[in-house]
């Protein structure tokens, strides 16, 4: 899809809004899994949920979303924005775990909370989480607190806990995780 807009009613399956290079795709219901999987351009929303790999590189591609935005109101499932390098994907509810999968660009932004492993060898980029994660990988260093943070144009009120990784990779990716959410990641302010 290069441009238009098409509406799915109901539930929508795999792969909608594959390669998308524009136009607007808009899911009244729920949506399978790689959902804008390699995404160019374009913009697509879904009222419920979205399963795995939204926005990700198919596998043995390491070219996932690269433009373009993707909304979900509800929860996402595992693995959401693998590989991406460009664009914005915001999720209104909760995500499973390895968000930011080797990410490299891009902005990834869940209100909700995150079961963890989020930017697993992401070398940039930004993740927001404004819920509870579960822990943050041991090879992201704590950076600083911030009042606030940017996304799209808005301010986020925080204070917002910046960790950058992943250092496996040498990676200089940006996650701020809720500081008032997340009371258990207190210790790590001793290294500031």
């Amino acid at each position: 899809m290069s441009a238009g807009e098409i509406t799915v009613f109901k539930d929508a399956g795999v792969h909608l809004g594959e390669e998308m290079k524009g136009g607007k795709i808009t899911v009244e219901g729920n949506a399978g899994s790689w959902l804008g999987a390699m995404m160019k351009n374009g913009t697509i929303e879904v009222k419920g949920n979205a399963g795995d790999y939204v926005g990700a590189a198919y596998r043995g591609s390491v070219k996932g979303m690269r433009g373009g935005t993707i909304t979900i109101q509800g929860n996402a499932g595992n693995e959401l924005g693998y590989h991406m390098r460009k664009g914005m994907i915001k999720v209104h509810g909760n995500t499973a775990q390895f968000a930011g999968l080797h990410m490299k660009n891009g902005l990834i932004h869940i209100m909700g909370s995150s079961r963890g492993r989020v930017g697993a060898e992401m070398t940039g980029g930004k993740i927001i989480i404004e819920g509870a994660l579960t822990e943050v990988l041991p090879t992201f260093l704590i950076d600083s607190i911030k009042p606030k943070v940017k996304a799209d144009g808005n301010e986020i009120a925080g204070p917002f806990y910046v960790f950058i990784g992943d250092s496996v990779g040498e990676g200089e990716g940006k996650l701020y995780v809720s500081k008032p959410m997340n009371t258990h990641l207190k210790f790590y302010e001793q290294f500031l």
